[in-house]
């Protein structure tokens, strides 16, 4: 697995973020992944992540670091979230990947009004919340709050979770009468899981689907997605951190990329492992092959490039978080972009490394096969479209506006 972090290759000014508490946690995340290794194989055949991986990562305090501290959380940099799951990844991807999406949540739940928050955590602040953003709930508007029905796809981890985030559109509050997307949070008692996830890759994740019918969702269990005004997020009365002035997506974006960079990790791990020793059917050694030697390097590097992209982004994201302002559009959009293009390249190059084991590289025991299919699923996500997002900033660079509601 990998080492610790290096502190001066992290970007930015360390001391505001890789604080010895933020590397012990990180240090638990690298601990619990040989476990998690030992599991994945398991893990995909049972179709979910064990509870005792969620417990474990539960235990170790992973998924309180975007948690606020009024609830127990340590409130920090997403730079130690997303080192968090990279950690983890290399253990297991689709761990990794649950970890981010419902991890994640810890940050949206404060933006809810208090009594949300209160709904959630009052009983017990380890409460884990699912989600499913995509905008297809049908919402009726009733005294008190709406009626919520609908159908949701690719709800990752939610057999772990009492609560979920499920996507809808309602009108704005400018009485323009255009739609702006909102998130409906329901408690377990108001959603059926559908479980119907039997797929190619990622099976472990158990991203389910979804089923509402005409549940009542109280005004104050609704939050309007990407009005980062404090009208529009009113938990911010109670938790005034800058880090809970980010926009959405910008904390969101990398939920459902950074897994696939711990995941090429890993597989060059067990790439240098298997070639150092293996010698093919004809006599020749792999770790002599000049394919292998190659798409080795290529990996390590790509994975270096990646991780320098991420904190350097997240140091100007958190920047403008402390000082109040807002980064510039098509800075947005090319951090958008960044974040979308990680699965596609670290598929390509997975792919690569698959290629040189030659015929034998393709039996399940081949741990890399696993990788394989979980890094091509991940690039299904509709986030990690990085074609769209590339041209939505290559748009806006040539002089087009912006077409994104989320940036």
């Amino acid at each position: 697995m990998g080492a610790r972090l290096d502190s001066g290759l992290m970007g930015g000014n360390t001391d505001d973020w890789l604080t010895p508490q933020a590397q012990a946690l990180i240090d638990r995340a690298r601990a619990l992944a040989p476990r998690l290794a030992e599991r994945a194989a398991q893990a995909e055949r049972d179709g979910i992540v064990p509870r005792a991986s969620v417990e474990e990562i539960r235990e170790a305090g992973l998924f309180k670091v975007l948690q606020p501290q009024r609830w127990g959380g340590y409130e920090m940099d997403p730079r130690v979230f997303y080192s968090i799951q990279i950690a983890l990844a290399e253990g297991c991807m689709a761990t990794a990947w649950i970890y981010g999406v419902i991890g994640v949540h810890n940050w949206q739940l404060p933006l809810f009004p208090a009594q949300a928050q209160d709904d959630v955590w009052g009983r017990d602040p380890q409460t884990l919340i699912a989600s499913t953003y995509m905008p297809v709930g049908k919402a009726e508007k009733v005294d008190g709050g709406y009626r919520l029905s609908g159908h949701w796809s690719w709800s990752s981890g939610c057999e772990h979770c009492e609560w979920i985030f499920l996507g809808g559109l309602l009108p704005r509050r400018d009485g323009s009468g255009a739609l702006e997307h909102v998130t409906f949070l329901l408690p377990k008692s108001d959603f059926k899981i559908v479980h119907n996830f039997d797929v190619l890759g990622l099976r472990a994740t158990a991203s389910h689907d979804i089923v509402v019918e005409n549940a009542l969702v109280p005004e104050h269990r609704t939050q309007r997605t990407n009005d980062y005004s404090d009208e529009g997020c009113p938990g911010r009365q109670v938790n005034g951190g800058w880090l809970y002035r980010i926009p959405f997506i910008q904390v969101f974006q990398r939920a459902v990329s950074s897994a696939c960079i711990g995941a090429l990790d890993g597989a060059v791990t067990m790439f240098r492992e298997r070639s150092a020793t293996h010698v093919g059917k004809h006599g020749s050694k792999s770790a002599e092959d000049v394919a292998a030697q190659m798409a080795v390097t290529q990996a390590m590097m790509a994975s270096d490039e990646a991780k320098l992209v991420l904190y350097r982004n997240y140091a100007q994201v958190v920047g403008y978080a402390k000082e109040g302002g807002r980064m510039p559009v098509e800075q947005r959009l090319m951090q958008r972009a960044q974040a979308s293009a990680v699965p596609k390249r670290c598929a390509e190059l997975v792919n690569e490394m698959l290629r040189t084991c030659a015929a034998n590289g393709v039996f399940k025991s081949n741990p890399l096969e696993r990788i394989f299919r979980d890094l091509h699923v991940a690039r299904g996500h509709i986030a990690n479209n990085a074609d769209a997002y590339a041209r939505a900033h290559g748009a806006v660079m040539l002089g087009l506006p912006n077409t994104d509601p989320f940036v």
